[in-house]
């Protein structure tokens, strides 16, 4: 059965124009944009046209407060309400002052169900749990997980390492408190995406190298995974394509200081010493993102470690794809990677 959601008039205009038939499309967005091979999927080219009549003072602003209200808009417009599900928001004790979380529980769930802890993308600047709530509804749903969204704390007001700092803590208090959350303890993963795969991916390495409880396993969408900026999909996708790398090196000024070294594994988890012992994993990435090659690398790191690793690579996307269900056939996609992930728990937690 699939999920059904509450569509806004808004979200419904908006589907309808990016659902227009090719020769419209080509009469607003141009002829199809074809690079490496693969061809970008054309609603989100017209998309990206229309993205172009927007506030460009927003986008190169160093603005702080601009840009996360920008996000906020787009967010409220880029996914539907998926239905059948509890949703609560609650406080934990964090690292140095309290941590606001959003738990969504599936209507129909068993006793005990996996969880997932999520980590919100947004450059670790912008984004809460609001922004992804539409994304971790849906998630949960098709899943069949709790998700327990994380507001960890932002730069530039709290710089690394106080994100990582935050999202260990949460996944820590969400296994110690497991029967509170009536959840099984032994399937709790992490997910993120963006940054929050960035921190996923981080907080999956430091369980494994610390006493106590680890993640059973870890999504990670387009995650960010090497500080360096040095791959060819960073080069090629530099702009044009949403996430620019003129952004990409505002949000890391944002997030470190200069001195500290991009090749640390809290922020580089792709040049950490050894992996071989995280959780397993599905990664995805997108065919027309700058984060592409990193997620790919990191994907490949941990298969050759021998860590459990499924990858997908969705060719005709764009980064933040994942709050894209505006787009046709986006919700499917949302859906078929909590199915993924779903399966990728409940499979690790029996192992």
């Amino acid at each position: 059965m699939g999920i059904t959601y509450h569509r806004p008039i808004p979200f419904r205009l908006a589907n309808a124009l990016l659902s227009m038939p090719d020769p419209l499309i080509q009469r607003f967005a141009g002829d199809p944009i074809s690079v490496d091979g693969r061809t970008l999927n054309r609603s989100v080219q017209l998309l990206l046209k229309a993205s172009e009549s927007l506030d460009q003072d927003v986008l190169s602003t160093g603005d702080v407060t601009q840009r996360r209200t920008e996000m906020a808009r787009a967010a409220g417009l880029g996914m539907p309400r998926a239905k059948g599900l509890h949703v609560v928001d609650r406080t934990i004790p964090g690292p140095e002052s309290d941590l606001p979380l959003r738990v969504y529980r599936p209507f129909g769930l068993g006793a005990e169900p996996p969880a997932i802890v999520y980590f919100h993308g947004g450059g670790w600047v912008v984004g809460d749990i609001a922004t992804h709530d539409g994304s971790c509804r849906a998630l949960a749903v098709s899943s069949g997980c709790v998700v327990i969204s994380v507001d960890y704390r932002l730069a530039p007001e709290h710089r690394f390492p106080a994100a990582p700092d935050d999202c260990l803590a949460a996944f820590r208090w969400v296994v110690d408190n497991a029967a509170e959350l009536s959840i099984d303890p032994t399937a709790v993963a992490v997910a993120g995406d963006s940054a929050g795969g960035n921190l996923a991916a981080v907080v999956a390495q430091l369980c494994a190298g610390m006493d106590g409880p680890s993640p059973v396993a870890q999504g990670l969408i387009y995650p960010s995974t090497d500080f360096r900026m040095q791959t060819r999909s960073i080069d090629v996708f530099a702009d044009g394509f949403f996430l620019t790398r003129e952004s990409m090196h505002w949000f890391r000024d944002q997030y470190i200081d200069d001195d500290t070294p991009r090749e640390d594994p809290m922020l580089s988890p792709l040049l950490a010493d050894d992996v071989s012992g995280v959780a397993p994993a599905w990664v995805w990435t997108a065919g027309f993102d700058p984060l592409r090659d990193e997620g790919r690398a990191y994907a490949e790191r941990l298969d050759k470690a021998g860590v459990t690793t499924h990858y997908r690579c969705y060719d005709d996307r764009v980064h933040g794809f994942f709050g894209m269900g505006v787009l046709p056939g986006g919700l499917e996609i949302i859906e078929e990677m909590g199915t993924q992930l779903g399966e990728l728990i409940r499979s690790s937690a029996r192992a």
